[in-house]
């Protein structure tokens, strides 16, 4: 895929920052700022959870990580005292053990969480944590829509059989069963976020910087304008006006906070 837009990711910054928070609250470690604390945070983007992490832990390492060159830019720019850098999760091998390993709605884009899971705990220090959220949305209109619409000329010839390149998310009791064997204290579960959206073109907007990019990165600038346009129609028709005239977009999102033994 193309490289992460940071500006039309951070549109929708307050929802999107909204399950971090309420993952870190979950997150009991460390007494008073956290001095001493390690704190990796996997698939930063422009720092939205990362700033959430240094506001809880203010003397705390923190270092966040991405495999977008933009997005770390930003995070940057947004975080000049942080420290960023980019590495792939699938590979992510750090020399030292971390605190506290958080991931907010980064894991989807890597597959195989049958090892990613347990590889990430095995890098939390005994006592502590591995925190993550993953959406958990490909069965909702918003995500079918996009496979559909590939599947339609004029996208079909370029576009057939693509999907979102996302991790198939698996049961809450298959990452509890990935975990519970090396963990003293496990917690999972899913909340659904209900984002009331102005219009179904602010839907389309949404999606522009995540969902979507597999499916308009392929085409030609015309054909993506055309692919948007379609996808709004659809966004129309699958997400009906509700009494107040706006659009009610249900995103569901998997959670898991593990305890290393």
């Amino acid at each position: 895929m193309a490289d992460w837009n940071p500006a039309l990711y951070t549109r929708f910054e307050d929802e999107r920052t909204r399950p971090a928070r309420d993952l870190l609250a979950r997150c009991r470690i460390g007494e008073g700022a956290g001095a001493g604390l390690r704190i990796a945070d996997l698939g930063c983007g422009p720092g939205n959870s990362t700033a959430l992490l240094a506001e809880r832990f203010p003397e705390a390492e923190i270092i966040g990580f991405d495999t977008s060159d933009a997005m770390l830019e930003a995070a940057r720019a947004r975080l000049p005292d942080a420290r960023f850098e980019r590495a792939d999760i699938a590979a992510f091998a750090p020399d030292t053990p971390f605190d506290l390993v958080f991931s907010n709605a980064a894991l989807q884009w890597v597959r195989g969480h049958a090892r990613l899971v347990p590889a990430l705990f095995a890098h939390v220090r005994a006592g502590g944590l591995l925190a993550v959220q993953i959406p958990d949305n490909l069965a909702d209109p918003s995500q079918v829509a996009m496979r559909d619409i590939a599947g339609e000329a004029p996208f079909a010839s370029a576009l057939g059989g693509m999907d979102e390149a996302r991790e198939a998310i698996a049961p809450r009791e298959t990452y509890y069963d990935w975990l519970a064997g090396a963990a003293s204290e496990l917690d999972v579960w899913t909340t659904i976020y209900n984002h009331p959206m102005g219009s179904p073109q602010a839907i389309t907007d949404w999606f522009a910087s995540t969902g979507l990019k597999p499916f308009v990165d392929p085409l030609d600038e015309a054909g993506r304008a055309r692919f948007r346009a379609r996808y709004t129609q659809e966004m129309d028709r699958r997400y009906p006006a509700r009494a107040d005239g706006r659009r009610l977009l249900a995103f569901p999102r998997l959670f898991f906070v593990a305890r290393r033994a």
